[in-house]
């Protein structure tokens, strides 16, 4: 039986995991949870259903909320006032990092955005073993988590890095040639890069395979998604640049591959449902069986591989560039894009101009050190932000 933190559980990752956990209650037992605070009824329902120790919200204001729900669920199940213990609930911006802290064999992060990097460290720091969703601990503050990380602690949840971990199983460091990351191409997969000028925001978020959120499907269409994931694959294996690949795949089944020394190349296949990576994470280096539904060989399939253009998508080589440079140059590619994004789904910028916006940021970045600290992590993304605004102004001046 392994105790699960689990923070991000009302987003689509920890709804996953919990419907792992209703599957396997002989596997698993969640012991706290956290989320935003944007679900407090969601939050409620799971945390008196799992019987939880402790419950944590980012946003202090919706405390009061999260207790009346308490009640209202616990009502619902028809428990009489008095009878049921109501978890304890910790709230506010270090919330999050508290839970990471609580007594549990697995810390799984789902939380979004950069407020993942504090409570990722913190559950390193303590010994937990990591599945890690939270892709921006790695891509903004990898520095940080590289110092205090132990071999093998770090479990990768995206689907992308889980295929990588388990054929890198196959043989030994000295023997992985590179890492070859795939890519569905979203939704403008196949387009030239003069037919992407005047694309629209309805359809960039027409992912032809998965169902995201509006930045990360957005950030699948220009490949900027892709790009953070390689500064994911070197900080968590720890080879060069120069070996990770990426290739599009448009049926997203072989999730990504390892060619080793020899010639020979592994692949991990599976449908795509994200419930496979979050159980491995939760069990590694055990699997769960019937996490999901395996490929069907008794049909016949077609599985395409087509080389990334580069002129069409340039992020790939963008977050390369900025990846070998350091210096919180992956921050700031981060934060900026994030930026970008909002004003791209504003009308502030166009599609083109959210990956040519982010060159201009890197390019006038300053030569900060690498990171020592959480806080040196968000001052360059600070002035990241402020300096994308700055170029997106620029930009919609001269449009």
């Amino acid at each position: 039986m392994r105790d699960l933190v689990l923070l991000g559980s009302t987003g689509s990752i920890g709804t996953q995991a919990i419907d792992i956990v209703r599957r396997n209650p002989d596997r698993f037992r969640v012991v706290a949870l956290g989320a935003g605070g944007g679900n407090v009824p969601l939050l409620a329902e799971q945390a008196l259903e799992l019987g939880v120790e402790v419950v944590g919200v980012a946003r202090s204001s919706v405390v009061q909320d999260l207790q009346l729900a308490f009640y209202a669920e616990a009502q619902k199940r028809g428990w009489a006032t008095g009878d049921f213990k109501l978890p304890k609930i910790v709230a506010g911006p270090d919330a999050m990092t508290e839970l990471a802290r609580h007594p549990a064999d697995v810390v799984l992060n789902g939380v979004v955005g950069s407020l993942g990097l504090a409570p990722t460290l913190a559950a390193l720091e303590e010994g937990r073993i990591l599945a890690l969703a939270n892709k921006e601990s790695l891509v903004a503050g990898g520095p940080l988590v590289r110092r205090i990380a132990k071999p093998g602690q770090i479990v990768p949840v995206d689907s992308e890095h889980s295929a990588l971990a388990q054929c890198l199983r196959g043989g030994t460091d000295r023997e992985v040639r590179r890492l070859i990351l795939t890519a569905s191409g979203g939704a403008f997969r196949g387009r030239r890069r003069e037919e992407l000028a005047n694309v629209t925001v309805d359809e960039a978020l027409k992912h032809p395979t998965w169902d995201m959120g509006p930045v990360v499907t957005i950030n699948t269409a220009n490949l900027v998604n892709k790009a953070l994931e390689v500064i994911e694959a070197h900080e968590l294996f720890g080879i060069s640049y120069d070996d990770i690949e990426v290739t599009v795949h448009p049926q997203s089944v072989i999730h990504s591959m390892v060619e080793f020394t020899d010639g020979s190349t592994l692949a991990q296949a599976s449908p795509p449902d994200m419930r496979l990576p979050i159980a491995l994470g939760l069990a590694w280096p055990d699997r769960v069986p019937e996490a999901a539904t395996p490929v069907d060989w008794t049909l016949a399939h077609n599985w395409e591989f087509r080389p990334l253009d580069t002129e069409a998508f340039p992020a790939v080589e963008l977050a390369k560039e900025a990846g070998r440079i350091g210096h919180c140059r992956p921050a700031v590619f981060n934060a900026a894009n994030e930026e970008c994004v909002a004003a791209f789904v504003s009308g502030r910028l166009p599609f083109l101009g959210i990956v040519d916006t982010l060159e201009r940021v890197l390019a006038a970045a300053p030569d900060f050190a690498e990171p020592g600290t959480v806080e040196d992590v968000l001052a360059a993304e600070s002035w990241a932000r402020a300096q994308a605004q700055r170029t997106i102004a620029t930009v919609a001046e001269g449009a």
